[in-house]
């Protein structure tokens, strides 16, 4: 880069409105020399006396190869030769009270191995990206209409060798992508791979944001472990923590003697719960040099989205704090991040069209996905956190109460459109003494692992995208724990081996059929059929999209048994069983001893014409109310197994009508 460019770099930098800043500060290889590897050094520090490196290539010995301010920008840089890759380096900065610190570069690409903190001097020949064809449909493949089904991954506990090391970015590639593929996952989120000095943290108290992590490698490993993914239909999201920072001494925490990237205001500078510092939203460098985080991971390493953490913690100026904070309008919102998000999301979505921006908000505020012209903050997803705190609420509940908590599981429907919604049962509810998702079940043994699919099943037919946490899939009775692999030894035993086939058959089941998806963000591809059964506790609705069959979800959360279930539904037809999570196979009970079994909707009675193409009469008092047999004449009458989800599909010839006069059914005093 010219001195030239440099001052142009700069002046944006200084604005706040420079989204690649990582292409001039931190340490540039500029080319071999005779004797060695030349390389600019850049770094900001506004309030520093005076800035050198130090590192392998001069003893570190501070004030050997002192930097130079660049002009009133705040930086200091300097140009040095004699250098080698992978020779480790610090900045020594001396701040106002002239007490010196050495400091891990924010801007490095590369990074020592916790325990040891250094920077890392790195280059590589240009990466043989072979994934245009993936991006080139990106924006086409991860669209609302489209299907999205996310596994969770940290990725030093998924799998181990045997003697308990860790797997290279490299070497997890091919088992991965098989993994995903077979178990019906289309993406893969991995948490936070910004290099971090605490294992316990899981990656979110950040030191190198543009350094992708060295427990697993170098960043050429990791690009390669993402091109692999990408030429396997993949797509690949980053856990990205722009909130809140570390106060390790060698990182950003007063990086130059005193606030530089956090807040001067000490009220609001610091998260107390969490132990770490803020960044000050405001300061137009530290803008800067978060929008640069953001676009170096999608840029550089072609990811394919961020996961922002924590946005409630940035949005509310007083979240997890005692003191009673305001804004100049005397409101809870924190102004300039909420305009540090919005502009962020214009400009990610401006430069990578089709890339994920998801949100990991827990609150009510309103238009977390609606574009930013429309006072949105602009994210394409969100996570429902009240979706996942009713759901496992309900779903931990004894089976005899939960017919006083019926509406845990129908509220969320009636906000279920309000935002572009990711259903999430993420790492956070599986740690920290919560349990399993298995132990959260109630019962015996077999209702447990009955219970788990049932909840599996209602994630999967419900609105919105999906994430799950890796080790889900195979019912761990062990809470994860980041040092270990998850307890693949559990697929011995034939209860975590059926649940993890079920989960791969229905996650199949999304990701194939477009009644699932593709009407996916209006009440157009989903109608209540059995809202209101609180006795029973029994609840079916309908999925459906443009030129797929109608599917009926029947959700049985008791462990009683209906022989004769009178259903109210839209359509005449045959209803063909085609996911049974009580089946033998997957550990159920087989009540239904027909896998290949169908059932009738009749249609009796008064004004069973045939009305709208095959809706039978009532099907507006149905799609209205949807909550009683008397509001419509057309019905199924089912056995429905105990504890269980069925999906049912409706025959693309069925055309005939049935008669059948039946009466409603009751359930039996039978339990399993």
């Amino acid at each position: 880069m010219s001195l030239k460019h440099m001052e142009d770099a700069a002046y944006l930098f200084n604005r706040g409105e420079n989204q690649k800043a990582y292409e001039f500060l931190g340490a540039h290889y500029l080319g071999s020399t005779p004797m060695g590897e030349r390389y600019r050094f850049a770094v900001w520090a506004p309030n520093a006396r005076f800035v050198s490196v130090v590192g392998d290539f001069n003893g570190w010995v501070e004030g050997v190869n002192p930097l130079e301010r660049f002009g009133t920008s705040g930086i200091w840089y300097t140009e040095l030769d004699n250098l080698q890759k992978w020779q480790r380096y610090k900045y020594a900065i001396v701040g106002s009270d002239n007490y010196c610190m050495l400091k891990a570069d924010p801007y490095a690409r590369h990074a020592e191995t916790r325990p040891g903190t250094a920077s890392i001097l790195y280059h590589e020949e240009e990466f043989p990206w072979s994934d245009a064809e993936w991006l080139a449909k990106r924006k086409e493949r991860l669209g609302y209409d489209r299907p999205l089904n996310i596994y969770e991954m940290h990725l030093g506990s998924w799998r181990r060798h045997q003697d308990g090391s860790v797997y290279n970015y490299r070497d997890l590639a091919e088992q991965l992508a098989e993994y995903l593929q077979e178990m019906g996952y289309n993406a893969v989120e991995f948490m936070p791979l910004t290099e971090y000095p605490l294992d316990m943290s899981w990656g979110y108290q950040v030191t190198g944001y543009f350094a992708p992590t060295s427990r697993y490698g170098t960043p050429e490993d990791l690009k390669y472990l993402i091109n692999y993914l990408h030429n396997e239909g993949i797509a690949v999201l980053l856990d990205w923590v722009p909130a809140h920072f570390p106060k390790d001494a060698f990182a950003l925490a007063s990086f130059d003697g005193g606030p530089t990237y956090e807040y001067a205001d000490s009220r609001i500078a610091e998260h107390q719960e969490w132990g770490t510092l803020v960044f000050d939203y405001e300061r137009t460098e530290v803008r800067s040099f978060l929008f640069s985080s953001a676009d170096f991971w999608l840029s550089e390493f072609h990811f394919d989205g961020l996961r922002v953490d924590a946005v409630s913690s940035m949005i509310y100026i007083n979240f997890g704090r005692d003191q009673d904070i305001r804004n100049v309008d005397g409101g809870e919102e924190n102004y300039e991040a909420i305009s540090f998000l919005q502009e962020l999301n214009e400009r990610m979505h401006q430069h990578y069209p089709g890339v994920l921006m998801i949100a990991e908000e827990s609150t009510a505020w309103p238009k977390v996905t609606a574009p930013v012209a429309e006072g949105g903050l602009g994210f394409t997803h969100k996570w429902n956190m009240g979706w996942m705190n009713d759901t496992l609420s309900y779903f931990k509940r004894d089976f005899v109460h939960r017919t006083h908590h019926h509406d845990q599981l129908t509220f969320s429907m009636t906000y279920a459109f309000s935002e572009h919604f990711l259903l999430a049962l993420s790492h956070d509810e599986v740690v920290h003494g919560k349990g399993t998702l298995l132990q959260k079940m109630p019962g015996d043994y077999w209702r447990q692992f009955a219970g788990l699919r049932t909840l599996f099943a209602y994630q999967m037919t419900h609105p919105g995208h999906k994430l799950n946490f890796m080790g889900n899939e195979i019912a761990p009775y062990t809470e994860w724990r980041y040092y270990e692999e998850i307890e693949w030894f559990m697929l011995n035993y034939d209860s975590h081996r059926q649940v993890r086939d079920f989960v791969r058959d229905l996650n199949h089941l999304y990701l194939e059929d477009p009644a699932f998806w593709a009407v996916d963000q209006s009440w157009d591809g989903y109608r209540w059929l059995q809202v209101d059964d609180v006795d029973n506790e029994l609840f079916a609705y309908l999925r459906n999209a443009p030129g797929a069959q109608d599917k009926v979800v029947i959700l049985n959360l008791t462990p009683r048994v209906f022989p004769e279930y009178r259903l109210p539904i839209h359509r005449k037809g045959e209803y063909r069983l085609i996911l049974n999570s009580d089946s033998p196979k997957y550990g159920g009970s087989g009540y239904l001893e027909d896998e290949e079994i169908s059932f009738p909707a009749y249609c009796s009675g008064r004004g069973s014409e045939l009305i709208d193409g095959g809706a039978c009469s009532g099907t507006a008092n149905i799609l209205d109310r949807n909550t009683s047999e008397e509001n419509s004449q057309c019905y199924l009458k089912l056995s429905v197994p105990p504890l269980c989800a069925l999906i049912l599909e409706r025959a693309a010839d069925s055309l005939d009508d049935a008669e059948e006069p039946g009466k409603k059914a009751i359930s039996t005093d039978k339990d399993i």
